[in-house]
């Protein structure tokens, strides 16, 4: 969370509720089988479990999960699992409740910890955790992380810091997949590689004994351009064919002044067909103007 805040979106500018069910099922019906809700923070919305609840029920739609800060999950976790809620993600970059406070300038590090706890008692497995990696910061807890998949059906996920506008990012402060695996296996020497999908973002480890699993992200210095297969939409209705191209096309707009489904598609389309075939690069990226990830969501 930045110093000074953020600057919320207007509510006239955000999706209704009828306008990201009538999009969802516009990529549903294309071919698209998985829908993550990310933020912000998706469990602020008042009509989340209504989201949910229509959008699990549109035809072809396999898997509809969830990125959270885990703030206000546990209590809400019950309805959204009723409504349709199939997979968790829940972010958290330490486990110290003082340096928590730091990072996110609000307390809540046992609200997250019960998050995860009430993630497991309804079944969710694995809950992904997922820990963005910072140099100075809480690299020294990789392997208290990973001890948390020893007892509990969770995927920890690491992931290599990567730059926005807004977090103040710095090559010096990104700790690489080589390295974060190098403290792994120090300590957990019969670390496992696991055969991953083609378009997974993450490389994926056992150890053995353990209950839940290990995960690499490495967007800076081991991309996975190749198998993305991913496109995100924006509270705004705004439409981004990679998370780190600065490139973005309204859906809202043409909605809102009467586009049928077939126009709407053709704007899909065509932002699809410019998605490059990868990402600059992370030097690059640095240097390219893009929102905030506070304000992308995810």
């Amino acid at each position: 969370m930045p110093a000074e805040g953020v600057e919320l979106t207007p509510n006239p500018q955000l999706l209704s509720q009828a306008e990201i069910v009538h999009l969802a099922n516009l990529f549903v019906t294309s071919g698209v089988n998985k829908i993550r809700l990310t933020g912000g923070e998706p469990t602020i919305r008042k009509d989340i479990e209504e989201i949910c609840l229509q959008l699990s029920n549109l035809k072809g739609l396999k898997t509809l999960a969830m990125t959270t800060n885990g703030i206000a999950l546990a209590r809400k976790l019950p309805r959204l699992k009723e409504c349709g809620l199939t997979s968790i993600n829940i972010s958290l970059d330490t486990l110290v409740p003082a340096k928590f406070e730091f990072l996110t300038r609000r307390k809540g590090h046992e609200k997250v910890m019960n998050s995860i706890d009430a993630a497991i008692a309804l079944g969710y497995n694995p809950v992904k955790v997922n820990c963005v990696v910072m140099r100075g910061f809480n690299d020294d807890e990789i392997c208290d992380f990973v001890d948390l998949t020893r007892e509990k059906p969770i995927n920890v996920r690491f992931i290599e810091f990567m730059p926005f506008d807004g977090n103040v990012w710095n090559v010096k402060k990104l700790v690489s997949y080589s390295e974060m695996f190098h403290i792994v296996v120090k300590k957990f020497s019969d670390l496992k590689r696991l055969q991953d999908h083609p378009t997974d973002t993450a490389k994926n480890f056992k150890i053995d004994g353990h209950c839940g699993t290990v995960s690499f992200i490495t967007s800076m210095t081991e991309h996975f351009c190749a198998g993305c297969n991913r496109l995100r939409l924006l509270a705004d209705g705004n439409f981004k064919v990679c998370l780190f191209g600065p490139s973005e096309v309204s859906l809202r707009d043409p909605l809102r002044c009467g586009a049928d489904d077939q126009g709407l598609r053709e704007i899909i389309g065509a932002a699809v067909k410019r998605k490059k075939a990868s990402h600059a690069g992370m030097f690059d990226i640095a240097k390219t103007a893009n929102r905030p990830m506070i304000h992308i969501g995810g």
